[in-house]
C-alpha cells in the first residue's frame, strides 16, 4: 500500500472508479483466482480505484471469511497501483467487524453501506457512522441510499467527524445534493470533502451531477466494458459532447431501460455482462436471480452498439 491518504488519492483521479463483481466457482464458493483476473483487467484498463465487496460485488451475500478473502485478493492484485476500498455494512456491531476485517486485509478505505433494515433518525445515523469511522484507521466514505437519507446539517456533522472523507449519493435528489454541498462548503470552507455520484449506471446522470460539482462516480459498466466506460469518462472530462451524447442515447439509456426490467439487475445484469466478455465469474447468489436469455441477448446487442459507436467516433476524428 502507498502511504498517501485515500482522500488525496481520490481527489485527482484519471479514470472511472471500478466496482468489480465477486467471482464464484462451479461449486458456488468464492473463486479468488478469477476475481484477481477481473481486478487485474480493470486496473490495466485504467481504473482509478477498486471498490471491492460493495453493491456490485454482492457484499450482502458474503460471509466474513469470504469477505476477507476477496478484499485481500483485491489488495494483493492492486499492489498499491490504485487504492482499494472495501464495503462495510449492516448494524453497527457487524459493520465494525467487517471494517476491522478490511483493515486487516490491507484495504485503503471503507465504503459504509446502509444499516440493515431499520429506518433511523439523523442522530442515530450520525452515531452509527461515527462509530464505524472510529473503529479503524481507514478513511470512510458514507453511502446515502435506500433507508439512509441525510439532511445537509447531518452531512456537515459527518464531514466534521474524524475519519469520514466523503459522501456517495445513491438517491439522486439533486436539490438535496446541492444543499448538502452548499452547507458543507459554508460550514467548512476549504475542507476537501469528497462527493460521489453513486446511482446505478451513474454515467446517465453524470452531466447533471457535474453541474453541482460532483465529478467522481462509480461505474458498473467499467466492470464489463472498460473501453466504453473509459471513453465516456474521457469525453466527459474533455467536453466531447458529441461522443457523450451518442453514448448516452445509444448505449447508456438502453442499458438503463434494460436494467429496469428486472429486480436486482444493477448486479445480476452486470455479472451477466462480465460473463459475456469471456470471464466466468459465476452467477449471482440468492436472493438475486439471473436475467433470462432474452435479456442477455439484448444486453449483448447494447454492448455491441456501444463499441460500434466508439469505432465510428475513432474514424470520424482521424
Amino acid at each position: 500500500m502507498t502511504s498517501a491518504p485515500l482522500a488525496a488519492r481520490l481527489t485527482d483521479v484519471a479514470g472511472p472508479l471500478f466496482f468489480p463483481v465477486t467471482a464464484y466457482g462451479p461449486d458456488g464458493a468464492v473463486d479468488p483466482d478469477v476475481f484477481r483476473a477481473h481486478v487485474r483487467k480493470g486496473i490495466d484498463a485504467g481504473a482509478a480505484a477498486v471498490f471491492a465487496c460493495c453493491g456490485t460485488g454482492e457484499f450482502h451475500a458474503l460471509a466474513p471469511d469470504e469477505f476477507r478473502t476477496v478484499v485481500r485478493a483485491a489488495v494483493e492484485e492492486a499492489a498499491g497501483q490504485v487504492p482499494v476500498v472495501a464495503g462495510a455494512g449492516y448494524g453497527t456491531a457487524l459493520a465494525v467487524q467487517y471494517a476491522k476485517i478490511a483493515e486487516e486485509a490491507g484495504a485503503d478505505g471503507l465504503l459504509a453501506m446502509p444499516p440493515y433494515l431499520v429506518v433511523a433518525g439523523q442522530e442515530g445515523l450520525l452515531a452509527h457512522y461515527a462509530a464505524l469511522a472510529a473503529a479503524t484507521s481507514l478513511e470512510t466514505i458514507v453511502y446515502q441510499r435506500d433507508n439512509v437519507l441525510f439532511t445537509p446539517e447531518t452531512v456537515v456533522a459527518l464531514a466534521r467527524t474524524p475519519g469520514i472523507i466523503g459522501l456517495k449519493d445513491g438517491h439522486g435528489d439533486l436539490d438535496r445534493m446541492q444543499r448538502i454541498v452548499s452547507a458543507v462548503r459554508t460550514a467548512l470552507p476549504g475542507e476537501d470533502f469528497l462527493y460521489f455520484n453513486g446511482l446505478p449506471t451513474a454515467e446517465l446522470t453524470g452531466l447533471a451531477y457535474r453541474g453541482i460539482g460532483v465529478t467522481l462516480y462509480s461505474s458498473a459498466v467499467f466492470a464489463f466494458a472498460p473501453d466504453i466506460a473509459l471513453a465516456f469518462y474521457r469525453a466527459l472530462e474533455s467536453g466531447d459532447d458529441g461522443l457523450v451524447n451518442a453514448l448516452l442515447d445509444h448505449f447508456y439509456r438502453p442499458l438503463v431501460e434494460l436494467r429496469d426490467k428486472g429486480r436486482g439487475y444493477a448486479v445480476s445484469l452486470v455479472k451477466a455482462a462480465v460473463r459475456l466478455e469471456g470471464l466466468e465469474v459465476g452467477p449471482v447468489r440468492t436472493p438475486l436471480t439471473e436475467p433470462p436469455a432474452a435479456h442477455v441477448e439484448e444486453l449483448a446487442a447494447i454492448i455491441a452498439a456501444g463499441r460500434a459507436l466508439l469505432e465510428k467516433h475513432a474514424g470520424d476524428v482521424r
